[in-house]
């Protein structure tokens, strides 16, 4: 029974991209930044892991406060910059799994209204609802700005943002979750000769001045050109465990059985349950709160204490890894809390690939994600992918 592990931590960059200025995010470094703001990280087990190494290798990254270097790390460490056109999540998964996206995705204007007006008639016209918004917004501002309107209309609120994607917020107690899923199908299909990235359902509760997303959140992905890595690994007669967003990015495709937490702590016992299965196979797991709960809310005393949690859990959960097992730690994007803005950032990200009893290696910078999804079909076997250099 072995298990190659892949862990994306949500938003985790490591400092900006060398394309960062394309993005207006030239200067953003997620890590270093939030042990900046807050007098320094304490994560010795991802210290002793190497990603203290990891900024060194990046021109003109900042080190990580409280998280040096260490002169011999129990991980091959690296780093990661993005070739697709975006810095979205279904951008990031996607070329980790393999696939390589130029042009990007469509990408909505910030001012309203910001969806094309057929569209809009469109998802109107079939869902029976009319819309309020129509803008980029946080997604927490604009609950402020129209949730009690929404209350009183019943109309949905629909917003987007600097990523490629239509999102759908309702009051679970104004629209039913299974009515607001269905209208994501509904935007879904109208949203593909756009090529949007996702359609997201957002529902929340509460009352005005004291709104809450819940965790029914939903995402619709457009749907894969090729087939990812998780495909060819389940083609290949392994079993393949999503764990959180993951069967939601890949459109549900290429996953024997998937866990749609909502937080990380239960990622984290999602992880530690498929470890345990008889069956050999991959965890493709994403731990959100780092993303969801404070990247986009602009607070690094939250992800500081989000990663002191994360790195905590490892330092268990790393001495049961066997002679044969594969763990994969790296992100799909930067969203540094000290930045501009509420939207992730264009940054380079970390690897950290841990193998009991393996030699550890310097794996310098990778051009493309896809080094982890060539990483996956060495490790199993199988034959390789279109893209990528194999780090194992």
């Amino acid at each position: 029974m072995s298990k190659a592990i892949v862990i994306v931590l949500d938003s985790v960059g490591v400092g900006y991209a060398p394309d960062a200025d394309v993005y207006g995010d030239q200067g953003a470094a997620t890590l270093p930044h939030i042990g900046q703001a807050t007098g320094g990280l304490t994560l010795p087990t991802l210290q002793q892991l190497g990603l203290g190494n990891i900024p060194g290798l990046i021109p003109g990254s900042p080190a990580i406060p409280g998280v040096d270097p260490v002169e011999q790390p129990t991980a091959s460490f690296g780093a990661m910059q993005e070739v697709s056109e975006g810095k979205d999540t279904i951008t990031g998964h996607w070329e980790i799994a393999g696939l390589e996206l130029n042009p990007g995705f469509h990408v909505f204007p910030p001012e309203p209204p910001s969806f094309p007006i057929d569209l809009i008639h469109a998802f109107v016209e079939k869902t029976g609802r009319g819309i309020i918004g129509d803008k980029a917004a946080s997604g927490t501002a604009i609950l402020d700005e129209l949730g009690a309107e929404h209350m009183e209309s019943g109309n949905w609120i629909v917003y987007t943002s600097a990523d490629s994607v239509f999102q759908i917020a309702a009051h679970e107690e104004i629209v039913p979750l299974a009515e607001l899923y269905r209208a994501c199908e509904i935007a879904r299909a109208l949203c593909d000769p756009y090529r949007v990235g996702r359609v997201i359902a957002r529902p929340f509760v509460g009352q005005p001045g004291a709104f809450q997303r819940t965790m029914n959140r939903k995402d619709f992905a457009f749907l894969p050109a090729e087939k990812t890595i998780l495909q060819r690994v389940q083609e290949s007669g392994k079993a393949v465990f999503a764990v959180g967003k993951i069967e939601d990015i890949y459109a549900h495709r290429g996953i024997t059985e998937s866990n749609h937490t909502g937080n990380n702590e239960q990622s984290q016992k999602a992880v530690e349950t498929y470890f345990e299965d008889p069956r050999d196979g991959l965890i493709f797991a994403n731990f959100i709160d780092f993303d969801m709960l404070y990247g986009h809310r602009r607070d690094p005393e939250g992800y500081a204490a989000s990663l002191r949690q994360t790195d905590q859990w490892l330092a268990g959960f790393l001495p049961r890894l066997r002679e044969g097992d594969l763990l994969i730690l790296t992100a799909d994007h930067g969203n540094d809390p000290t930045w501009h803005g509420t939207d992730h950032t264009r940054e380079s990200v970390p690897v950290l690939a841990y193998e009991p009893g393996k030699p550890v290696r310097n794996l310098g910078i990778s051009t493309g994600y896809f080094a982890i999804a060539q990483s996956l079909a060495t490790w199993f076997g199988i034959d390789p992918m279109p893209r990528g250099t194999s780090f194992l």
